[in-house]
């Protein structure tokens, strides 16, 4: 007989109980030692052998297989910091109106537990692919050392689901998030007299092209490509200096239909002022829409759209859509909080697309 929990109320029940830990336990990027203790202490009762890599925790079905494909159930248990706005204790889990209060537990707590709860379900399943679960760091700053790195100690991937507060909603598709910084170079003279080259007035220039140019390639997915000048400072200190060096930030939402160096050139060639990307690695992603994973979701009437915002899924090279129980305009807000039904119907909703999964790649 099968050690398998395949009761709903009762994978329901031990997701909620592990995300009133996770609340508990401040996990801040870069500081997610103690929730991944958790995550391990939670696999260990349920006598399922763990793996971990710095702040990263992964497990594969009982039954893996070398020689079949393989399904990740990825997450997140890192948070951002508390805004000023909370009433309540971030740290205290609290349920009120069937909601459950806390830091953590809309982004991106519902949709790990929920995956989890799905990963116990199939844990030693006869199924002809493989399942890994992998709960991972630093998803809130990009960091390396999250899932990035953790793919190099993974089993090779075919394809996965990233657990996201989507409102259960398939996100197909991602922007990727290109920084530029940039330097507008002139030359420094007194600004009582007529002299010098203000690097100000050549930036306010470009800013004036970037914020009205629009690139032809717009994505039926993910719509055009959105640029904002987010900062802009000079050396100067003091008022009497026309500024030889003017630096500005960039933020470039980019489609699917751009590769990054195309953005970069075709910026570089309209304006005068140096540009460095800070990094290439969030580029956009999207899922085929006639991926077995697309097709076992659209057949239970699941929605797909373009997320304008990054995930996890922006550094996976492999096919992955973004889906979980949540709302994503609660995420970072103050007294976070995720619907108690959202975590259950986000573990029927996870079951059944992974056994519509399963039919499609069997028929």
């Amino acid at each position: 007989m099968s050690s398998r929990q395949t009761n709903i109320d009762d994978l329901y029940f031990d997701a909620v109980n592990l995300l009133k830990q996770l609340i508990a336990i401040p996990s801040f990027s870069k500081e997610e030692d103690i929730t991944a203790d958790c995550l391990e202490e939670f696999f260990q009762r349920k006598n399922i052998k763990t793996n971990r890599y710095l702040n990263n925790v992964w497990a594969t079905n009982q039954h893996f297989d070398k020689n079949k494909k393989t399904l990740l159930l990825n997450s997140h248990h890192d948070t951002v910091k508390p805004n000023k706005g909370y009433t309540l204790n971030p740290f205290e889990p609290i349920e009120k109106d069937g909601k459950l209060f806390g830091l953590g537990s809309n982004d991106a707590g519902g949709p790990l537990v929920s995956l989890i709860a799905t990963f116990v379900y199939f844990y030693d399943a006869d199924i002809p692919f493989n399942i890994v679960f992998a709960g991972t760091a630093e998803e809130e700053i990009s960091g390396k050392n999250g899932v990035e790195i953790l793919l190099n100690h993974l089993p090779e991937i075919d394809c996965a689901i990233v657990g996201e507060p989507t409102l259960l909603n398939m996100a197909v598709a991602e922007k990727g998030l290109l920084v530029l910084d940039c330097v507008a170079h002139g030359k420094a003279g007194h600004a009582a007299r007529n002299e010098g080259v203000n690097a100000l007035y050549i930036a306010v220039k470009d800013i004036e092209w970037l914020s009205t140019f629009q690139f032809p390639k717009v994505s039926s997915l993910l719509g055009e490509v959105h640029i904002a000048v987010t900062s802009i400072n000079t050396e100067n200190k003091t008022h009497n200096i026309v500024p030889s060096e003017c630096k500005f930030l960039v933020d470039v939402r980019v489609n699917e239909l751009y590769t990054f160096e195309e953005i970069i050139s075709i910026i570089s060639e309209n304006i005068k002022s140096e540009i460095q990307p800070r990094s290439v690695r969030l580029k956009s992603s999207f899922i085929k829409e006639n991926h077995p994973l697309v097709i076992a979701g659209a057949k239970m009437g699941i929605s797909s759209y373009g997320s304008p915002t990054c995930s996890d899924m922006a550094l996976m090279d492999f096919p992955s859509l973004k889906l979980g129980p949540g709302d994503s305009a609660r995420s970072h807000s103050a007294d976070e909080f995720i619907y108690k039904k959202e975590i259950k119907d986000g573990i029927e909703t996870y079951i059944q697309l992974i056994k519509n999964y399963e039919l499609e790649i069997t028929n």
